[in-house]
């Protein structure tokens, strides 16, 4: 049978089930978000005279939830219009629908005889073939599916999503004893490609993998710090980004989970083990007390950290009084910062003779230890679960990764020397002769699965750049950027500078990469694997030159920029843009000429230069503008004066898309351009686009004269901006600025509807970037984003 989800359902309308709702409307996937009826009208409600059958009652939970969506911060929704594709209802009267639907997720409370009644409701009124999974994160599948139909059991399985579902990446799919394989099949490949997720299959048992081993890592740190007199703001200093985690690190992270939430899952695991396993499950006294004074963490305004004005404060576990903050400072810990990637700096730290060497090795030696035990018990093997402890917290590297990093042999001597029991599965691994967990076959990664290494299986989709390279070698490199063969007659241009910032050694590489691709190549594509596809021009040295009085050096670069983007834009072969999350000023600037800009679901695109005092120099304001013109249908009269407005307003606003959807909404995309749900999947469908446009006979567009507002369309954008000054809400220098911009968009004082040429406008645009570049404001502007990393407002 084959399977497809054109319709789903979510049973449970709190926090996960909206938020899940919210990321299948994001997809496009129309969905019911259920939940049950009140049993007690509000007093609004009665007021407004309706009844327990009114429909306004009886959805209130779901109805609720969908106006949380357009609250919620980070934004469950991409664009707020998405909302129109959930449509509430109740158990009470809607669980027929549920006969219309692919595909049917529970999120309700985490009991398993409550999970199982609404099970048997749902085997009532589903038709064959339809798909029921839970999202329950620790609750037996096995146990949830007893007493169901076959064509139920058969197609049932969870599906345990981390929260907020859109933004983290992990999907945990838990098959049960009785699931089709084909059904398992379907949903990993649904869970990755439609629902852009990173996917792993985990076993029936308690938390299954993610929530099992962070908990447990967290409580081993806790009883450490606990045993040794560190305070939570010390651990938290060295279990951050300095070791490849989150800026939550460890007690920030529970803060932000919940005290409640997280109490709940470490009790799922001590319900269900036994000995010394479940000892470090055991309820802490601290969070006991900490429970009763309702001190959840966020949730509460106050945990382990609590903020009183603009200071963070933590929680004495002595006094159980707050305090300020303090961090560990050791010449270790100045020394990791020396050290290449999160594995230099964590086995920098581990080994060393100080307070963050013995905290680091005490939290991170048990886990390490955990994990291996727990090999083919939660899931089949190694890469199951460090893509878990990745996708799911955070980690720059999983447990296996970590013990690569700080070395298996040197760490299990120590552990041995210490008395710690060392699991079968890494004796095996050390007496084949074997000193890590990964190694290479023929040029691709392998993982040790207890016997021998194997491959690391490789979705085609998921092209790995640093791997790609490493076996595939470069076609040219600089310090800034490298032109790759992707294959197939595509090429690839990857920036690699500092931020990805675009300097004088990115636009050499553009050039080459056009030279070489319009003479070898069916097309290109412009993309990378940073933390952020671009965050603009190179601030730093546009800011020397500026204070140097380098005006003619400054002169070439914007000039050199602007020519390397209309070779973009007139290449007479495809050139694709891949953005992904920040991708601002010049980043932008690369993207508006491309033929086709294929773009990640989570890309925050921008023209942000008015924050640094300046304006876009590099074609982005008549790229934008172009924009909105192709933006319109065939046939539609075009208002100039409207189109000049909203470039206006959104470059002197510096707005800033919050998604791909949105970015498309602002006209930095059209309904031609693509949005790659999974972001691990944007390269090859970049490549993909870039093929079918060189198949189609792509032809650049022509070079023709652009009608510009003029001298009145010129008065008329400065309108809202004199308006704002003289209110106060702008100063003098951003009422220059303004008008810089209104200037360059207007196309200058000439006649309502004059067609000029690109050139002039381009012209227009370096003129006044050069003019702001001088200026002192903006330099101080300039000056306080690179230190301070803000705006400055003068």
């Amino acid at each position: 049978m084959s399977y497809k989800i054109q319709k789903a359902a979510v049973l449970g309308s709190g926090v996960m089930g909206s938020g899940i709702a919210a990321h299948l409307a994001n997809i496009g996937i129309p969905t019911l978000l259920l939940d049950i009826a009140p049993k007690a009208l509000t007093n609004e409600e009665v007021a407004k005279g309706l009844t327990f059958d009114s429909k306004a009652v009886k959805n209130r939970f779901a109805n609720g939830a969908m106006q949380k969506l357009l609250k919620q911060k980070p934004a469950p929704l991409s664009v707020k219009s998405n909302l129109a594709l959930i449509t509430p209802g109740n158990f009470d009267d809607d669980l027929d629908k549920l006969k219309d639907v692919d595909w049917i997720i529970e999120v309700i409370v985490e009991n398993l005889e409550i999970k199982k009644g609404l099970f048997e409701k749902i085997d009532a009124v589903r038709k064959p073939g339809t798909i029921i999974s839970s999202n329950t994160s620790g609750v037996s599948i096995n146990a949830m599916a007893e007493g169901r139909s076959e064509d139920f059991q058969a197609h049932f399985l969870g599906t345990h999503f981390f929260n907020p579902p859109r933004y983290l990446k992990l999907l945990e799919v838990i098959p049960s004893n009785m699931t089709k394989p084909e059904v398992l099949s379907f949903m990993q490949e649904f869970g990755e490609d439609v629902l852009g997720k990173g996917v792993v299959i985990a076993k029936d048992t308690p938390n299954f993998i993610a929530n099992r081993i962070g908990t447990y890592g967290l409580l081993v740190t806790m009883q450490e710090m606990i045993a040794r007199n560190y305070t939570v703001g010390e651990v938290d200093s060295v279990t951050g980004p300095i070791i490849g985690r989150p800026k939550s690190a460890t007690f920030r992270t529970l803060d932000v989970v919940g005290l409640d939430t997280f109490v709940h899952v470490a009790k799922n695991v001590y319900d269900q083990t036994t000995g010394e396993e479940q000892v470090v499950f055991e309820e802490s006294p601290i969070l006991k007390r900490m429970l009763e004074n309702g001190w959840l963490g966020a949730k509460t305004g106050q945990g382990f950290f609590k903020k009183e004005g603009k200071e963070i404060l933590q929680l004495n576990l002595s006094t159980m009084q707050y305090e300020p903050s303090k961090k560990l400072a050791t010449p270790s810990l100045e020394m990791a910062k020396q050290a290449k990637g999160p594995g230099g700096k964590l086995k920098t730290l581990i080994y060393a003779n100080d307070r963050v060497g013995e905290l680091l090795w005490n939290s991170f030696a048990p886990m390490l230890i955990y994990s291996a035990k727990l090999t083919g018990e939660i899931a089949d093997d190694i890469l199951a679960i460090d893509n878990a402890m990745k996708w799911g917290f955070g980690w720059a590297q999983g447990p296996f990764e970590m013990w690569d990093a700080i070395g298996v042999e040197k760490s299990v001597a120590k552990m041995t020397e210490e008395g710690r029991g060392i699991p079968s599965f890494v004796t095996n691994l050390l007496n084949k002769g074997f000193s890590t967990f990964y190694s290479e076959i023929d040029g691709d990664v392998a993982y040790f699965n207890g016997t021998e290494y194997v491959k690391v299986p490789v979705n085609e989709k998921a092209i790995d750049l640093k791997r790609y390279k490493k076996k595939h070698g470069v076609i040219k490199s600089n310090s800034g950027a490298s032109l790759i063969d992707l294959g197939d007659g595509i090429a690839l241009l990857e920036f690699h500078s500092q931020s990805n910032a675009i300097g004088l050694d990115i636009i050499q590489m553009i050039n080459f990469a056009i030279d070489e691709v319009e003479k070898n190549y069916k097309g290109l594509v412009i993309g990378n694997h940073g933390k952020n596809f671009c965050v603009g021009a190179n601030l730093g040295m546009i800011l020397m030159e500026a204070q140097d009085d380098n005006i003619f050096e400054l002169d070439f670069v914007i000039r050199s920029f602007q020519q390397a983007m209309r070779r973009i834009k007139y290449s007479v072969k495809p050139i694709v843009a891949a953005p992904f999350q920040m991708t601002l000023g010049g980043g932008a600037e690369v993207c508006l000429p491309a033929a086709h800009i294929q773009a990640s679901a989570e890309t925050y695109i921008g023209l942000v230069e008015v924050g640094v005092g300046l304006i876009p120099g590099g074609g982005g304001n008549i790229g934008l503008y172009e924009k909105f013109i192709k933006g319109l249908p065939n046939g539609v009269d075009i208002d100039y004066q409207a189109i000049a407005n909203k470039v206006f307003e959104t470059v002197a606003l510096a707005k800033v898309s919050t998604s791909g959807e949105e970015a498309r909404e602002n006209n930095f995309l059209n309904f031609a351009d693509g949005i790659s749900i999974n972001p691990d999947h944007l390269i090859y469908d970049a490549k993909q686009a870039a093929l079918s446009l060189a198949n189609a006979g792509y032809t650049p567009p022509m070079k023709k004269a652009v009608k510009v507002v003029g001298a009145p369309g010129y008065a008329t954008l400065l309108l809202g901006a004199q308006g704002m000054y003289n209110s106060g809400f702008i100063s003098e220098h951003d009422l220059k600025i303004a008008k810089k911009l209104a200037y360059v968009i207007a196309g200058g004082l000439v006649p309502y509807g004059t067609e000029v040429s690109e050139d002039y406008l381009l012209n227009l645009e370096k003129e006044a970037f050069l003019s702001l570049v001088a200026d002192q404001k903006s330099q101080m502007r300039m000056q306080h984003m690179l230190v301070k990393g803000k705006p400055l407002r003068n």
